[in-house]
């Protein structure tokens, strides 16, 4: 490593999971300079899945999900005040109590936060909470522990599956109103939705679909309940707005850097672009908040809200800041995500929503551990696993080698005897969430396969 990428000033905006690991990865690739890390929250970095999980059974406090160290920084931390500007030129990052703090380079990896409920007046009434920081998860928690009469949660993606699933496992009555047709529909289209319906139905959830929430309704600031689309009304002692998340990127709104509500576009090397499309030499991004190219997906702009996204992409960025160019290397990871609810564990792999058709390579809809393998114009893109996660590492390697969709004979230990049908992604617009995998950009006809190194 060079003298000039191993010193001089590199802040990081943004102290949660893909913050930490990039600071970590600095120092364990011999960065010596000064390190800053900036984060709006006054809580050091904290894992976040537990929060919809754990948390919310009572099995963990929210003070409890700090993340591990893996090193020491000598970092100077920042905490409790968020970032409110940039000036690129100048190379400061300004403050909101004042301060304009120099850097010679700069990572974005500000995350995402939840989607409020579009009435303030409403969202301000006793018993509405969302889920996204531990400050969230504990006020929930407490609400929860009361034992309220009826949780109404509105918004059926992961979050709000998963708020769902913990209030059923508490013995709470609990409604969940959904725009879409299904459950986990915008992040794994029609056919597991469909089973998802089935799922949250039978342990007693009153699902609702095709509805919207119209009003929450309130007495004396408490929440009494809510009016529904379809002219209903459900009466709630708490309700759980689980409409999806916001990518924190208004503070680069001055920037020129290509950041908007989709995120901050960057190359496969984390360098993020202007806004008339130039690569940066100086600014990386990494984690929710970015925006980056993928072979595998046709080079569409991907954002992943990902556990390990945030820490692979983050290892990328670092490792790329301080590392001469033909050094750097590319973050084409292929997306994994993983969620638990009402008692089974749903894993996948690659982007679901990027395909056509879909195959139930294992299990039956009626069963509680199966495999479905997504295609696109005739190659494998994705795998979803519930209780079946070994069969995960194979599909990947499917992924990564465009493999012939569907799965031909040996790809699992039974396949299922069934046909291919349409994988029925929605239009975002329909859902009432965003999906956890956001893809944008052109189709181009061209296909490529990763080749990964021997040995």
């Amino acid at each position: 490593m060079s003298g000039e990428t191993r010193d001089g000033r590199i802040v990081i905006v943004g102290a949660s999971l893909a913050g930490l690991r990039a600071a970590e990865t600095l120092r364990e690739e011999g960065f010596e300079g000064e390190l800053t890390l900036v984060g709006d929250e006054p809580h050091p970095p904290y894992d976040r899945p537990p929060l919809s999980k754990q948390v919310l059974l009572g099995r963990a406090g929210a003070g409890q999900c700090g993340l591990p160290a893996r090193r020491e920084l000598n970092a100077t931390w920042k905490l409790g005040v968020a970032a409110t500007g940039l000036d690129p030129l100048g190379k400061n990052v300004l403050l909101a109590d004042g301060e304009h703090l120099p850097f010679d380079r700069l990572l974005i990896a500000t995350g995402t936060r939840a989607r409020p409920w579009p009435n303030p007046q409403e969202g301000a009434l006793e018993g509405v909470f969302t889920v996204r920081t531990s400050d969230d998860s504990a006020r929930l928690a407490a609400a929860l522990d009361a034992g309220p009469r009826r949780v109404l949660v509105i918004g059926a993606g992961f979050t709000g599956s998963e708020v769902a699933s913990a209030c059923r496992e508490r013995g709470l009555e609990v409604t969940v109103a959904e725009r879409g047709r299904a459950p986990l529909i915008g992040a794994l289209g029609g056919t597991v939705g469909d089973w998802a319906t089935k799922l949250q139905r039978a342990h007693g959830v009153d699902l609702r679909c095709g509805v919207t929430v119209t009003a929450l309704k309130g007495t004396d600031g408490r929440l009494t309940g809510a009016e529904l689309s379809d002219g209903s009304r459900i009466e709630a002692d708490v309700a759980v707005v689980c409409l999806g998340a916001v990518r924190n990127t208004e503070w680069l709104a001055d920037s020129g850097l290509a950041a908007g509500p989709r995120g901050v576009a960057c190359d496969a090397g984390c360098r993020v672009f202007t806004m008339y499309g130039i690569v940066t030499d100086d600014v990386f991004v990494a984690g929710d908040v970015a925006r980056f190219p993928h072979p595998l997906f046709e080079y569409q702009l991907i954002a992943l809200e990902h556990w390990g996204n945030a820490v692979a992409q983050a290892e990328v960025a670092a490792h790329n800041m301080i590392s001469p160019g033909p050094r750097r290397r590319p973050h084409l990871a292929v997306p994994t995500f993983w969620s638990s609810q009402f008692g089974l564990n749903i894993k996948s792999v690659g982007v679901p929503t990027f395909s056509d058709q879909v195959v139930l390579a294992q299990g039956t809809p009626g069963d509680r551990r199966l495999v479905a393998v997504y295609g696109y114009r005739g190659r494998i893109t994705a795998a979803v696993a519930v209780n079946r996660a070994k069969w995960l590492e194979h599909y990947q390697r499917l992924i990564e080698t465009a493999a012939p969709f569907p799965p031909g004979p040996g790809a699992a230990d039974h396949l299922a005897d069934s046909e291919p049908v349409p994988s029925d992604v929605p239009d975002p617009r329909v859902l009432t969430h965003g999906p956890t995998v956001a893809l944008t950009g052109h189709l181009p006809d061209r296909r490529l396969t990763l080749i990964r190194p021997a040995g």
